[in-house]
């Protein structure tokens, strides 16, 4: 998204790479691209209600035309994600924590973005509410046929609200491949790990206990795997930094195993 300048490395959107991109030309490009984020209480000015906030880049973008057009969109948008005229009248502490994610979703999509990062977007909220919102993801992404980049620690939720998934450790992808597949036929120990953990069948707490563990020690070991000192399935081989290799078709492994 280019709000922390890189250090490093390329990203391409639409075929340009944001990375090389200058002001001026991020500038005509930020509006097909916008991010949710893990607290939207975070996202809102809290000095501005709410229907100020819905308007902000729309009248940046020059999107609408006068006060009529510009009160006709807002109330389509509130609409769309499930709020209401009387919510527009409130500051965002007025508002529950899905609401205010709605509200953050209905800004968003003022823009007709064609990529939208979600960033953990419903760890916050009560369960109930994710599902809620989670949903509402899925009907935009159909009605308006926008792209996803949908960041999760919880597996379950990645494998439903998406086409393809990664797993990455230590800051490096692991595996990567169609989200079913990767789900149901992990190939990375730590997949494997991740897998068995928040499994269907009630929370595997060892496992859980032990991913835990390998997280908040994780860093970069050198020239070899990451994730070698910790791996069940570890020999010589992994003493070398695995690529990514494609074991099937569209499904990638960095392992040497």
């Amino acid at each position: 998204m280019r709000l922390i300048p890189p250090t490093e490395g390329k990203v391409f959107f639409e075929g340009a790479d944001l990375m090389a991109m200058g002001r001026r030309e991020l500038q005509n490009i930020r509006s097909k691209m916008q991010i949710i984020f893990q607290h939207p209480e975070s996202a809102l000015n809290p000095r501005m209600k709410i229907y100020d906030s819905l308007v902000e880049p729309m009248r940046i973008q020059h999107i609408v035309n006068g006060r009529l057009e510009e009160r006709e969109k807002v109330n389509e948008l509130i609409d769309l994600v499930g709020l209401h005229q009387e919510h527009l009248n409130r500051y965002p502490h007025e508002l529950s924590g899905g609401q205010i994610q709605r509200a953050v979703l209905a800004r968003i999509l003022s823009l007709k973005p064609r990529f939208i990062v979600a960033d953990e977007p419903t760890s916050m909220l009560d369960v109930s509410v994710q599902a809620q919102v989670l949903n509402l993801l899925k009907e935009i992404q159909k009605m308006f046929n926008v792209a996803y980049l949908f960041i999760s620690h919880d597996l379950e939720v990645v494998r439903w609200m998406s086409d393809r998934m990664a797993v990455m450790y230590c800051g490096n992808i692991v595996e990567i491949g169609p989200a079913k597949e990767v789900a149901e036929n992990p190939l990375h120990p730590y997949t494997k790990m991740l897998v068995k953990a928040f499994s269907h069948i009630g929370r595997d707490t060892e496992t859980l206990k032990t991913v835990q563990q390998i997280n908040s020690v994780a860093g970069d070991l050198g020239a070899g795997c990451n994730f070698y000192p910790r791996c069940p399935e570890a020999g010589s081989a992994c003493k070398i930094k695995p690529e990514l290799r494609e074991v099937e078709k569209g499904h990638y492994v960095a392992c040497r195993q």
